[in-house]
């Protein structure tokens, strides 16, 4: 008995998976719409306007038509918290996220896919899918800081690794910012830091601080939408952070193109399935 209930929450989290992706490629978050909205509303530069208009049109066709957001559709990155009693062992939730993503591929016009983590005296499971394409995985950085750089080395650093990547990375995008932990981890919490909400903060108050400061700072690099000069380059800067060795201080960053897509799923453990943008 205990077999085929497995069997059956395995199915339900491939299910999920299978949706999750597509649901992430095809209906952009609503606080990114309106991040670009308010983008075309501030700016000012011919080229810029005409980009961020694109985008827009681009959308409502997408909308229109129940289509891909972008053609490229990147690889679908999974992040999974699941409950020390939930009923699917580890290994078997990887299995259900790696087949529903081949499920997705196979019914749908897109590529492959990647995943991840623990939490105890709970028995469900929260899954979040954040498609990433090559143009803005390709503007990652990473600098082994040590303390003495202090946070005007983490300032300097996000604004060469911004004005560096130009139009590459399909801007105005999220920038995201790891800080602290290993440097592996520090990725980690850079891409932690794109999936959230456009336009929320850091709950550390010191934290927060360097996000509006870096968001202002970004946007007077005048990089502008895709690399053609203006007002806008990033709709936000957010950063994610941990405790580190008092002789390093790794800092990485992750840029998400305009195209900020991520969706998520809450698994019980009878496999009932709750789509949420965040959980």
């Amino acid at each position: 008995m205990s077999i085929d209930v497995t069997t059956e929450l395995q199915h339900a989290v491939e299910d999920a998976a299978a949706h999750l992706y597509v649901w992430a490629l095809k209906d952009i978050p609503q606080d990114l719409r309106d991040a670009l909205s308010a983008a075309r509303l501030k700016e000012t530069s011919v080229p810029g306007k005409r980009v961020l208009e694109t985008i827009h049109r681009n959308i409502t066709i997408a909308d229109d038509q129940s289509n891909l957001v972008c053609q490229d559709t990147g690889i679908a990155v999974y992040t999974y918290r699941v409950g020390e009693h939930f009923p699917l062992h580890p290994a078997r939730i990887y299995e259900a996220l790696r087949d529903g993503t081949a499920r997705a591929t196979l019914e749908h016009p897109l590529r492959s896919n990647a995943v991840h983590t623990f939490v105890q005296d709970w028995d469900g499971l929260d899954v979040k899918c954040v498609p990433k394409g090559s143009g803005s995985e390709n503007m990652s950085f990473l600098k082994m800081c040590v303390p003495a750089d202090g946070v005007r080395g983490i300032k300097e650093f996000v604004l060469e690794s911004i004005v560096g990547a130009g139009g590459k990375p399909c801007p105005p995008g999220i920038v995201g910012v790891g800080i602290g932990g290993s440097a592996d981890y520090a990725m980690y919490l850079a891409k932690e830091a794109l999936a959230r909400p456009v336009g929320t903060r850091n709950s550390d108050p010191i934290v927060a601080e360097l996000e509006d400061e870096l968001f202002g700072l970004l946007n007077e690099t005048g990089i502008g939408p895709m690399g053609l000069g203006g007002d806008v380059t990033v709709l936000q800067c957010h950063i994610e952070h941990a405790d580190t060795h008092m002789t390093l201080n790794p800092v990485a960053v992750n840029y998400q193109c305009w195209a900020a897509r991520r969706a998520s799923v809450h698994v019980d453990a009878q496999g009932n399935l709750d789509y949420d943008r965040e959980f």
